[in-house]
């Protein structure tokens, strides 16, 4: 579940995480007043207006914008609240931007020049171990760092028994350039970061920039946090983070329905059983010729009801071309689910996009004797390389 930066820095600030001061605001009115409140706290008459939604690009694509009085915070609210912000992690239409966050200015006069970092806490795959990804070239996409200046980009694994350590703390302040106060402020803000993310169970914090201000504070400036989904029965407070609204509303449909559902950007829709087997049908649909319009997977244990809510979500994007369901029945049985497609048809009616089945296992022939005897017109297949085939003729 991805969370919004304001929430993100709420529950970081819980474990004592230095995060810039910052005020939500959800209406042009609250905008001058929440200014005012951040002034008195911080002394910093500078301010950052900047969009919350679940995007990164916000600042280039007009999201973020830095107020240099009362009545600019209020003109850069008014502006950015209600606007939708295409970014290159969106879609052409954008995200409805319905919440601003009003923060802090972080570049003032002070003994040394501040400085952005890059610093994110996630699993690497490799290991089975968590480990801390820097880099001192702050602002910038990591993915940019990694082609352009692969040298400038460090890692840590975090030890699952002992924890992040003081000298790993020391080593990743060293590779950053710090010394002195900011040195300092680093090595205690390492242990307390890591701690927020365990007790998170998050699978990601990502703070870009990281900032060193010029009085050598450790400031969380921008910051992207996922938790895991399977661990959120934990987490009641975090689970009521949610924002369904950033969410696709046909994935948050099939989350009802216990359907796991990817909206893609292709033109064949997939309902299919099991990742591997629905990773595996999205390949062949690509090679030949085709492009996945979703991943979908409805279960091992689908019933007739779950494939026909399946078939109501796939039927309800409209780049889909034609739809191919690829059923491999072993604890789902084959009939059951040529009963969901029956039971589509007739609940849904007319339904004028080609449909290809291929039932394996359990029950294959019941379930072909199912569709050929309901008058429906579906094209069948034994192989999956000739479903693929049926599929990229009919698009």
């Amino acid at each position: 579940m991805n969370l919004h930066e304001y929430q993100g820095k709420h529950l970081l600030r819980q474990f004592g995480v230095p995060v810039a001061e910052s005020i939500l605001v959800e209406d042009a009115e609250q905008a001058i007043p929440s200014a005012k409140k951040v002034l008195e706290k911080t002394g910093i008459n500078i301010w950052a207006v900047k969009a919350q939604v679940h995007a990164g690009g916000r600042g280039k694509a007009g999201g973020v914008k830095i107020a240099k009085s009362l009545e600019q915070v209020k003109s850069y609210v008014s502006e950015i609240l209600g606007m939708r912000l295409v970014t290159p992690q969106t879609s052409s239409e954008g995200k409805l931007v319905r919440k601003v966050l009003v923060e802090q200015g972080i570049y003032y006069p002070g003994e040394s020049e501040p400085e952005e970092y890059y610093l994110s806490i996630l699993l690497n795959r490799k290991t089975s171990r968590n480990m801390i990804l820097y880099s001192p070239m702050g602002g910038m996409n990591i993915e940019e760092v990694a082609e352009k200046d692969p040298d400038k980009i460090f890692t840590e694994e975090i030890d699952p028994l002992l924890g992040v350590q003081p000298f790993q703390c020391r080593r990743i302040a060293f590779n950053l350039g710090l010394e002195g106060d900011a040195f300092k402020n680093m090595v205690k803000f390492l242990p307390r970061l890591v701690k927020a993310y365990l007790a998170c169970d998050a699978s990601l914090i990502e703070i870009n920039p990281l900032f060193k201000t010029s009085d050598n504070k450790i400031l969380v400036v921008d910051t992207k946090m996922t938790i895991d989904d399977n661990a959120l029965f934990r987490h009641e407070e975090i689970a009521e983070m949610r924002d369904i609204e950033e969410e696709d509303p046909m994935e948050v449909e099939a989350g009802k329905h216990d359907l796991s559902y990817i909206k893609l950007d292709g033109n064949v829709g997939c309902m299919v059983n099991g990742a591997g087997l629905a990773m595996a049908t999205m390949d062949i649909i690509k090679l030949s010729g085709g492009r996945p319009a979703n991943f979908l997977d409805v279960g091992g244990s689908a019933s007739a009801k779950r494939v026909e809510e399946a078939f109501r979500i796939i039927l309800k994007d409209k780049n889909v071309k034609v739809v191919l369901v690829n059923i491999f029945g072993g604890i789902v049985r084959c009939d059951r689910v040529a009963r969901g497609i029956v039971d589509a048809f007739t609940s849904i009616g007319k339904i004028d996009i080609p449909i290809i089945v291929r039932l394996q296992g359990t029950n294959a022939e019941e379930a072909k004797e199912i569709i050929d005897n309901s008058g429906l017109e579906v094209k069948s297949a034994i192989k999956l390389e000739d479903a693929a085939r049926l599929v990229t003729q009919k698009i």
